[in-house]
């Protein structure tokens, strides 16, 4: 297996409390995805919502994924002012959350 040179994932699953709107949610997303153009160290986003038939979820509903080129990128996202700010209003909007941040590693065959 080779390990990606540079690129970083970053991964939240999340899943909203109850008595949040559509359109609540859809606002927190789309601020979610604005700070790709905010954020230097952030190169994409990406989100969606789950659609498994295993039913292995674990209450989580929704993914994010953001790209960064290094775990340093990642360091800045998180340190970064519009981050600090956004962060601090979405969080309290979850049930649950659980952050992973990982190389994507090609399997050589």
């Amino acid at each position: 297996m080779e390990e990606s040179k540079e690129e970083v994932k970053h991964i939240l699953l999340a899943k909203f409390k109850d008595g949040l709107s559509e359109q609540q949610i859809d606002e927190y997303i789309k601020e979610y995805a604005n700070l790709v153009n905010l954020v230097p160290s952030m190169k994409a986003f990406t989100w969606g919502k789950d659609v498994s038939i295993e039913n292995m979820h674990q209450g989580f509903t929704h993914v994010f994924e953001s790209s960064f080129e290094s775990t340093q990128g990642i360091a800045e996202y998180i340190s970064h002012p519009d981050h600090v700010d956004f962060a601090n209003r979405l969080l309290p909007q979850f049930e649950k959350v659980l952050v992973v941040d990982y190389k994507p590693t090609k399997v050589l065959l």
